[in-house]
Formats: C-alpha cells, structure tokens, sequence
C-alpha cells in the first residue's frame, strides 16, 4: 500500500500552517527505481480523422479551414454510424493508475506535455460524466497560482492549483503540485478514457502561472539511481513505464542514443528512410517522441514515398487522411535515428478499418505542424529511453 513517511506528514502537516511545502518523495527505491504498468481501460472507436484533429489542436497546426472543415466531416460520419464499424473499428485504452490526493485516476502518460492535470470536483457536474475526478479536500491550494491548456481551436483547459499526495507505483510524491480543472470544453468531457495527464516533457512548457509547476519527474528524480524513464508501449496489450533504470529484458539489439535537439519537446533529428527495400536518401528531419499522440506523422513527400507501395491506397478527403484496401500487405518502414536503422513492422501502420473494405493509414503528414511526430504507431514497435540526466533519446527495438 503507498504511503507517506511519518516525517514527511509531519513535514506536510506544518507547512500547510505556513506556506506551500515543496515537493518531496518517499517510498521510493534508492537502488532499483521503479516500473508502473498500464491497465486495460475503456475501449474507444478509432477514428483517423477525429485523431489527427486531436494532434492539430495539441499542436496548433497552420492548416487551411478546409481541411479542419472536412476532417471534422469525416470524424463526423464516422462516429455516427454512417461508416460501417466492426470489432477492429475499436480499441482498449491503457492507461495508468495514479492517486492523486485520495482519489485513484487513470492518467495518460504523455512526452508531449509536461502539466499533471486532473478533472476535478471544481467543475460542473456535467462536465464530470464519465470521469473518475480529484476532490482537493484539505490540500492546500497554491496562491494565486493558475494553469490553462489553450488550443489553436479553441479548446482547452484551465484551472487552480493545489500541493497534494500523487502516488506513482510504489514512489509518493508529497506537496506534488496538482493542476486541478475548474473548466474543460468538450473535446476534453467526451474523451472519457482518462481522467487527465501526467506530462513528462521538458517542464519549460508548463502552463501553470505566473510560476511554472514542478513536474512529477523533477519531483522524484533525485531519488532514482539515474534521470531516465523509458516507455515501452505494446499493440493490443498494456505497456509498461519504468524510472530510474534501464530494464536490458525488454529490447533486443544495441540501445543507440541521439541528442535532444530542442529541450521543450523531446525532439531529434530523424534521418534517411527505406519503405519495402527502397531507400530514401532525404532526412526526415526534425521529430518528437510522443507518448500521447496517436499516429505517426511524416513530411508529406516521406508519406507519399510509402503508399505509393501500398496497391490502392489514396489520400481521401472524405476520409480525412490515405487509406488503403484492408486486404493489402503493407511494407516496414525502416528510420535511421541516430546512425542506427529502426524497423516498424507493416502490421502496426494500419490503424483502423474506415469502412467495410478500406483502412485508415496510421503514417500521416505532418500538414501545418512543423515537425515530425513518432506517436504510438512507431512506439509501441521501440523501447524508448528518456534520459532526462543527459538530454537524449534512445531506441531500440523491443524484445
């Protein structure tokens, strides 16, 4: 059971009489770190198009109004019934379990923010519906202190914050500050598989203000033998997170590291590619690693490159993104980060079924972004060190 140490409460306790405490931990291991597993939550229909509206909002993509406009059709005649769904048009969510002062949510870990927010009883109820919510309780509110996740499409969410209990696996984070909402738009109340997020970017693009929040990693990561996590997320099956330690079981092959080349995201530089046998030559360039973004997105010549291998596969506006026929075998596609090739197998670029013979490609371009993003398609093919200590990235295929 986690816990707070007696000194720690004590600790807790006298500094609510006079100030916000500073975060600190207990529980944790001193030698072996720890892993958190993911848990099978809600399952959800897969849309590509209601996905890469989500991606162009976190990111406040420059695309033509069209191109929303018809994404949000597609998205649309999806969800309604008017594409014909089966059993593959949905998936389990993974998310995990995180107590957050006394309650138990289920949070996605995300490399691609860095605010640990949480719905909470501060809202409207109806915004609530679906959602486990944190109910601050005695903890102490921070003064003055607010946090808002703005969107290029008006979405967003915003709120106080509080200094709380945050339990992660065995490690208690005592004082953690919790971004607690008072208010989230609809994008946010609909996506009812979790029940906010824990973000492991950079802290520099917290939104808490006018002083950023302590991130839950700056938070524990003086009681990890190194500054690293690693994500190793699966297809069809819970993944795992681990800090502090690098578990040599769960890939196969060299580790090779890259630099971070901009320390907000945890951004590389993506270099030459091959698509069944044919290489590239042309750098892919630069690229996130995100944990809470769906697809994979790719320049658009790069994305081009790799369905015109693919027998009929089309960029389709009612679809929102390329499609392909479902029967078609689609080829690895092979990246070079670092020096070292990365294979993600063919198997894991089909997202989704669209309708009853076609399928939604989960390689995207990276339309009006700016960057690259390897989401969960190329993820859940790598284990991913995140080595905070020394600002890189390493990959390597998993086990």
């Amino acid at each position: 059971m986690p816990y707070i140490s007696s000194i720690a409460a004590v600790a807790a306790f006298a500094a609510q009489a006079l100030a916000v405490p500073a975060p600190q931990t207990s529980g944790a291991p001193a030698t072996n770190g720890f892993s958190v597993a993911q848990v099978a939550g809600p399952q959800y229909f897969k849309s590509g198009a209601a996905q890469i509206l989500k991606t162009y909002a976190k990111y406040n993509a420059t695309v033509p109004p069209t191109t929303v406009s018809n994404l949000k059709v597609a998205a649309a005649a999806q969800q309604s019934g008017s594409v014909t769904a089966n059993p593959e048009s949905y998936d389990q969510s993974y998310l995990c379990p995180v107590q957050v002062g006394s309650q138990t949510l289920m949070l996605d870990f995300d490399t691609g923010s860095s605010d640990l927010w949480v719905f909470s009883t501060l809202q409207a109820s109806a915004q609530r519906t679906g959602h486990t919510s944190y109910s601050p309780g005695v903890a102490v509110q921070q003064t003055g202190e607010t946090w808002n996740i703005s969107y290029g499409d008006g979405s967003g969410a915003s709120g106080v914050v509080y200094s709380d209990k945050v339990v992660v696996g065995p490690v208690t984070a005592t004082s953690q500050s919790v971004e607690a909402a008072t208010s989230v738009s609809s994008s946010f109340t609909q996506d009812t598989d979790n029940d906010g997020l824990l973000g492991l970017a950079y802290p520099n693009i917290n939104t808490c203000a006018p002083k950023q929040c302590q991130t839950f990693f700056q938070t524990v990561q003086s009681s990890l033998p190194q500054k690293v996590f690693t994500a190793t997320l699966k297809h069809g099956k819970p993944g795992s997170y681990d800090f502090g330690f690098i578990d040599s079981t769960k890939y196969t092959g060299a580790l090779t590291y890259t630099p971070v080349t901009q320390q907000q995201y945890w951004m590389f530089k993506a270099t030459t590619y091959s698509v069944g046998g044919t290489t590239y030559t042309t750098n892919i360039g630069s690229s996130i690693a995100d944990t809470g973004t769906t697809l994979w997105y790719l320049p658009s010549a790069v994305v081009s490159n790799y369905y015109s291998k693919v027998s009929g596969a089309k960029n389709s506006a009612a679809a929102g993104g390329w499609i392909f026929p479902c029967s078609a075998t689609l080829p690895n596609f092979v990246v070079t980060i670092g020096g070292a090739q990365h294979t993600v197998p063919g198997s894991l670029i089909n997202y989704a079924p669209y309708s009853s013979t076609q399928c939604f490609g989960g390689i995207q371009p990276n339309t009006g972004i700016g960057f690259s993003i390897f989401g969960d398609i190329f993820l859940k093919s790598q284990f991913v060190v995140f080595d905070v200590g020394n600002n890189r990235l390493g990959f390597a295929q998993q086990a």
